[in-house]
């Protein structure tokens, strides 16, 4: 005999300062119990519902391209950052069962890498609990194009934010005129 139950409570019910989506999975076989709770395991069904979720996060919605990720960003073409960004993907991300899974992704260094962790596809974890992608396959050619976009898109509307002022280091100068 196989039970299944799914409880959906409403995503527009706020528990304290937290707006969350719950689905809760009981399956009773042969005696055995598993019990799984996700939030947002899901596809969203465009990229704004997918920024607003991740907006409603701590952790995502602290994440900001720095001064020099931003410049790097800015003096490129949109087709070399996807074509980064994809192989980045494929190369830490991509596999079935990735080397060093959950910790494989810088937090700086590359303006991808932000975009990754800002956006939910710094691991296989997170791109199953954000991106509804399971583990333990590779992922596809469309998967990686998809993702591409999302971290485009991303680095995109961070632009769009005012820049971070530039971080001044013992002994550096700044040019008297610098804006930044």
């Amino acid at each position: 005999d196989v039970f299944s139950f799914s409880e959906i409570s409403d995503p527009n019910e706020e528990r304290g300062s937290w707006k969350i989506l719950r689905r809760r999975t009981w399956m009773f076989r042969s005696g055995t119990h598993q019990s799984s709770l996700r939030l947002m395991s899901q596809q969203f069904a465009s990229m704004d519902e997918l920024f607003e979720a991740l907006s409603q996060s701590a952790f995502r919605s602290k994440f900001r391209l720095s001064y020099a990720d931003r410049t790097y960003a800015e003096t490129r073409n949109d087709e070399l950052l996807k074509k980064h960004a994809r192989q980045i993907l494929h190369d830490r991300i991509g596999s079935a069962h990735p080397k060093n899974d959950g910790k494989q992704t810088p937090y700086k260094g590359h303006p991808i890498f932000t975009a990754q962790h800002a956006t939910g596809c710094c691991c296989r974890g997170c791109l199953y609990k954000w991106h509804g992608i399971d583990k333990g396959r590779e992922l596809t050619e469309e998967e990686l194009n998809n993702l591409s976009d999302v971290i485009l898109e991303w680095i995109h509307r961070d632009l769009q934010k005012p820049a971070p002022r530039k971080r001044v280091r013992k002994g550096e100068t700044l040019d008297l005129f610098d804006q930044n």
